[in-house]
């Protein structure tokens, strides 16, 4: 039995905390929880609403995750055998520092972002590799939907379905509503930052550039979710699935996004309201990004005015026995049977089940080997089988 240390209390840290719990009450690996965050209310408050829907008691704490120093003996101090990084990408490093020197395993569910440059990349966290596995420690990146289970997803059709995959697709489709003007529904800085990036997709070998949702194409969503307009974009997981799935000729990311999102998204990057640089403001420095988050719905106030479904899943396109083969994995998720189980909206649910099953795979020594890794990288069988078990089922389907 093991005790894990949730770092983030946002949306995707409640989500991942209640699986952990539910995990927990049915005798599974977690036999000890803790949630810490900067903010303990919001510890608090998930901590009460667990133990309302659940009868389980978790431990909740105050962290700072940007110093290395105060988490280090906070884990030396706690002794969990797992820190899940539900946190910003800002601070995946400092972070991975505190594990290391405290000798704890690590998970995450987004790669590292330097908070001056609207920028990801693995780079900063591959190079953790040597340290951890000379300390005998298991790192896992990435154990959300997208990156996570679309790496999974590759992962398992790579080794039932394909003799080689050529060319992939990850299609993300929000099709909910939440009747807000404009709303993120994951960290407004972060989406934003992510989105107004260049895009870039993988060809032959080389990586070609796009300007900001320049391309689009109309993807026939399944279920009655029906047509949608997604747009090319640069996303983490093609960084490392690229390099670990061997035969990929090419490789894209798309997500959808409503007319109306678009519009004010051109608005504000046109009045500066999307720069990530410092600017002054009536004697002091503000970055207008993180004022303009300030003001946006907070994500985990979106659960009860959210309806409809996601779709995430992945197009793959290549050889089996000779012959041509295409399919398509991925799976639907309520955003008001999210809400009700955990309350929260499908986005936050889409990741923190994946985060929670990413830590249990590690704890149950399923995936713990040492070193740094990418979830393509590890079997994909125990994965996708706990993906039906608690509450993000898939399908697989040849496509045409």
């Amino acid at each position: 039995m093991a005790h894990i240390l949730i770092v983030g209390a946002g949306g995707v840290g409640s989500v991942a905390a209640h699986k952990c719990a539910q995990v927990q009450q049915a005798g599974g690996v977690f036999d000890r929880i803790t949630l810490a965050s900067r903010g303990l209310a919001k510890c608090e408050a998930i901590a009460a609403s667990i133990k309302k829907r659940l009868g389980a008691d978790i431990a909740t704490a105050r962290l700072d995750a940007d110093n290395v120093a105060e988490t280090t003996a906070f884990l030396q101090r706690e002794k969990p055998d797992l820190l899940l990084n539900l946190a910003l990408p800002y601070q995946d490093l400092p972070l991975m520092e505190a594990c290391l020197a405290a000798g704890v395993d690590y998970v995450d569910t987004a790669n590292y972002e330097a908070p001056d440059q609207a920028k990801f990349e693995y780079k900063w966290q591959w190079a953790y590799r040597e340290r951890f596995a000379e300390r005998g420690l298991c790192a896992l990146l990435g154990s959300g939907f997208d990156p996570g289970v679309t790496n999974v997803y590759t992962a398992w059709a790579a080794k039932h379905h394909f003799d080689e995959i050529r060319q992939l697709d990850i299609i993300d489709c929000n099709a909910g509503d939440h009747g807000q003007p404009f709303a993120t529904n994951f960290n407004p800085e972060i989406n934003i930052r992510e989105i107004t990036q260049r895009g870039r997709y993988f060809e032959h070998g080389e990586w070609v550039e796009t300007d900001p949702l320049s391309w689009a194409m109309l993807f026939d969503f399944p279920e009655g979710i029906g047509p949608k307009k997604c747009f090319l974009m640069f996303h983490e997981e093609l960084e490392s699935l690229t390099k670990n799935i061997r035969g990929l000729t090419r490789a894209r990311f798309w997500m959808t996004f409503s007319e109306q999102y678009l519009n004010h998204l051109r608005v504000l990057e046109n009045v500066g309201m999307t720069r990530i640089d410092k600017v002054e403001f009536q004697g002091r420095e503000i970055v207008p990004l993180q004022f303009l988050k300030a003001v946006l719905p907070e994500p985990a106030s979106l659960g009860p005015l959210t309806h409809g479904r996601t779709c995430i899943g992945c197009v793959l396109q290549g050889r089996q026995a000779g012959r041509e083969k295409r399919m398509y994995v991925y799976n639907i998720c309520s955003h008001e049977a999210a809400y009700e189980e955990v309350g929260s909206q499908a986005i936050s649910y889409t990741t923190g089940v994946p985060a929670m099953i990413g830590a249990k795979m590690v704890l149950e020594g399923k995936w713990k080997t040492p070193g740094v890794w990418n979830m393509e990288e590890c079997d994909p069988d125990p994965f996708m089988a706990d993906l039906n078990r608690y509450g993000l089922p898939w399908k697989a389907v040849d496509w045409p």
